[in-house]
């Protein structure tokens, strides 16, 4: 069952969450969250009963030892192995033992087989979920005595199925605090509202431009050897494409908690703001880089013991961040690549740190910008081509190595400007003309949206959007429009009921084809 589907918007979600609200009411707080977890795995089995198993013993093996954890000191760090070990046993046979074998059979010439292993829903999440909850247990920083709470903790579906990653000392409290009516009413309404924006996100804009990001990096064109434009638009494509599904995603969980009563983190944060490396991983998928931050790259070292070791874990950090995503060689390598320009980022800092560059600062910050944004994008081509060979033809088109070329049917509409880039050296070709400049125009409209227009979060600032401050992530100087999220905040009255509404029927309307969100898959 997706959020953008006619069954969960119209029957699963209003049933679920009027129950839910009429249990609350007659102080039946205990029985309103075994009502929650059993929506939420309705809801998981929705797509495989089956695996409800899987997800229900992870949940009681996870349980047990987390109060064992939280109570013996004594082989408590053994305990603690024994766990996470287990964790990612069942995570690495389900999402790479398929990925092993056939690397196996390649390299060395062998023919072993297995059965192709489906990769359960949620895997990833729910499992560093719970294994930050060990984590934790071991720290003494989280207690938990009874197994419906930590039930509702793994399964609430909301984040269930792509996150956001969150410590159960977050979530828990609130469920455990009363409710009233008048709270309830705006907590729907605020909810309501981040959701149908998440909606219009997600139905209306990654949807509407993922046509041409498919077409892209599914054809032939790849190669043919794409030209710069042709590469370019595919590898921008798919840049937005990627931003807004997640960001909708995002906005979507964010949403339906809310009208539970529930605050998520924040994990998404205008990412294509950022002007370096190190800004752009604190507001893209930001609980899984304060995952990989707190359990990974700390657990290897961190910033101790020299910079040599410090580039290492953050490297090793990024490789095995790119590995969670998939297995495949192409999700390694974008998670390498991320690991150097890491690297990259912090050496070049350490080395001007105490030098004054003259250099207005506007135009620093917007070299930085586009320098992190290429690097981004860059990063994506790997992320989503089917091969190493086709992302490096990709990336040959983007340098212009190819050539620059546009189709012949816009070129002849261009009149004089026509004839006078055809002297600069641009050439045309046949064919393609209504999907190239459909494709730019998504583009040319879209790009800007997300570079200078407020997010969410910040339409919601005061009514606590998310769970996280996020006054350290602001958006820089040469984003002129950005002060908009000053005087376009979010309150209850009749405009933002009507915009809200709007954004919600596009939507709607925008659902003849239902696509599967893109992070579900990992």
């Amino acid at each position: 069952m997706l959020f953008n589907s006619f069954e969960f918007l119209f029957l699963f979600l209003p049933f679920c969450l009027f129950v839910f609200i009429s249990l609350n009411k007659q102080s039946k707080h205990e029985t309103a969250m075994i009502w929650l977890v059993f929506c939420s795995l309705f809801f998981y089995g929705w797509w495989s009963p089956a695996y409800l198993i899987l997800i229900a013993g992870s949940m009681v093996f996870n349980y047990i030892l987390g109060q064992q954890l939280s109570s013996v000191r004594r082989y408590s760090k053994l305990l603690l192995w024994i766990g996470v070990i287990t964790n990612l046993s069942f995570l690495g046979y389900y999402k790479y033992a398929n990925f092993f074998v056939d690397q196996l059979n390649f390299f060395s010439g062998t023919s072993f087989h297995l059965d192709r292993i489906l990769l359960p829903l949620a895997i990833s999440f729910f499992t560093f979920q719970q294994i930050a909850f060990l984590v934790d247990s071991y720290r003494h920083e989280t207690k938990e005595f009874n197994f419906l709470h930590y039930s509702l903790f793994v399964t609430f579906f909301p984040q269930l199925i792509a996150g956001p990653i969150v410590h159960h000392k977050e979530i828990l409290p609130q469920f455990l605090q009363k409710y009233n009516s008048k709270i309830e009413l705006r907590n729907i309404a605020i909810g309501l509202s981040i959701f149908a924006i998440g909606f219009f996100k997600k139905t209306v804009i990654a949807d509407g431009i993922a046509p041409y990001s498919n077409v892209f990096f599914n054809s032939t064109l790849i190669e043919t050897s794409p030209s710069f434009f042709v590469a370019w638009g595919g590898s921008l494509a798919y840049t937005l494409q990627l931003y807004f599904d997640f960001s909708g995603y995002s906005d979507m969980a964010i949403g339906l908690a809310r009208m539970f009563g529930i605050i998520l983190p924040l994990n998404f944060y205008s990412p294509y703001k950022a002007i370096n490396i190190s800004e752009f991983w604190r507001r893209w998928h930001i609980t899984l880089s304060n995952f990989l931050r707190d359990y990974v790259y700390i657990a290897l070292g961190g910033n101790r013991n020299g910079s040599f070791n410090r580039y290492r874990n953050l490297f090793l950090t990024m490789f095995l961040g790119g590995l969670w995503h998939g297995a495949g060689w192409n999700f390694a390598l974008w998670g390498a690549l991320h690991g150097s320009y890491l690297i990259i980022h912090q050496g070049w800092g350490r080395l001007f740190k105490h030098k004054v560059i003259p250099i207005p600062n506007s135009i620093k910050v917007f070299s930085a910008w586009l320098l992190t944004f290429i690097a981004v994008v860059v990063g994506w081509v790997f992320f989503r081509a089917t091969s190493l060979d086709s992302a490096v033809d990709i990336l040959i088109g983007m340098s212009g190595a190819n050539g620059f070329a546009i189709p012949n049917a816009i070129s002849v509409r261009l009149g004089i400007f026509g004839d006078f880039i055809t002297m600069l050296g641009v050439t045309t070709f046949l064919g393609g003309g209504e999907s190239f400049l459909n494709n730019w125009l998504w583009i040319l409209i879209i790009l800007p949206t997300c570079l200078i227009l407020p997010n969410t979060q910040d339409l919601f600032v005061n009514n606590i959007g998310s769970l996280s401050n996020n006054n350290h992530l602001t958006a820089h100087t040469f984003w002129p429009l950005h002060a908009l999220c000053k005087k376009t905040q979010w309150k209850l009255s009749n405009s933002w009921a009507w915009l809200i509404s709007f954004a919600f029927i596009l939507g709607i309307l925008s659902l003849a084809q239902v696509s599967e969100f893109l992070y579900f898959q990992f």
